[in-house]
């Protein structure tokens, strides 16, 4: 049985007041949700550790949303895995969409952040997804393929099996749009093909979680095919009821 994730990207939202509300509120809620699900939130940096502190007793996992392509040094306002995993994290997004739009973020780069976080056991969760105009275009398979294979490729078996994948079509983030749920699963299967042509039979127990507009009224559609093991939620992870809805939806 692959695990089923959902994971709450909070992207720059929320103060630490607000952002430790947040956290209390889905710590109080989480017997609610079946327990073969694995909730994960994924707060600013700045959260952390007071949101690692109401959240250590309880199931719920925390992430960081990157980690810096060096380990130390003087790399002003970055911060590294090590320190992202000495303040209780277990888990780190990586290449996310906005990540690569608007900083530029390159495989190249992602390469040196994916073995960092696997240095010091983080669990990357690595984001991959095409544009509007190569969906149009009929380039989604093209460009997701290319994203997998040269980050992903160069590791063993056993850092792979640490590795959650996260597809986003990027022209459904924040526009209100949703891939249907036959797109979706399309291209959940066709991410896992690729996996098992790399890593054989690794590949099924590989978590792949859709992350465009997932929200209460979809995700039980969504999570019910085959290949799409959980959601990494945006803008509904901000809300308590909303975030655990999502979850309740297995």
């Amino acid at each position: 049985m692959r695990k089923k994730i959902v994971a709450g990207n909070w992207k720059m939202n929320t103060t630490v007041p607000e952002g430790k509300a947040l956290a209390e509120a889905i710590a109080a809620r989480v017997k609610e949700i079946p327990a073969d699900v694995q909730l994960i939130v994924a707060p600013p940096f700045t959260h952390l550790v007071p949101v690692s502190e109401i959240l250590c007793k309880t199931p719920v996992a925390v992430s960081a949303q990157d980690c810096a392509d060096e380990p130390k040094g003087a790399f002003t306002g970055e911060v590294a895995a090590s320190m992202i995993a000495s303040v209780g994290c277990t888990y780190t997004i990586l290449g996310h969409s906005e990540r690569r739009q608007y900083y530029g973020e390159t495989s190249q780069t992602l390469v040196k952040k994916m073995a960092l976080a696997l240095e010091n056991g983080l669990k990357p969760i690595y984001c991959v997804g095409e544009m509007k105009d190569e969906r149009v275009a009929g380039r989604h398979f093209e460009v997701v393929k290319a994203q997998i294979e040269e980050v992903l490729f160069g590791l063993s078996a056993e850092q792979m099996a640490k590795v959650v994948v996260a597809y986003e079509p990027v022209w459904a983030i924040g526009t209100g749009l949703t891939a249907t749920a036959e797109q979706a699963q399309e291209i959940h299967a066709y991410i896992r093909g690729l996996l098992r042509e790399k890593f054989g039979a690794l590949a099924e127990e590989i978590t792949i979680l859709y992350g465009g507009s997932c929200k209460p009224s979809n995700a039980k559609e969504l999570f019910a095919c085959p290949d799409i093991d959980g959601g990494l939620i945006g803008g509904a992870s901000l809300k308590a009821d909303d975030f655990i809805a999502i979850a309740q939806a297995y």
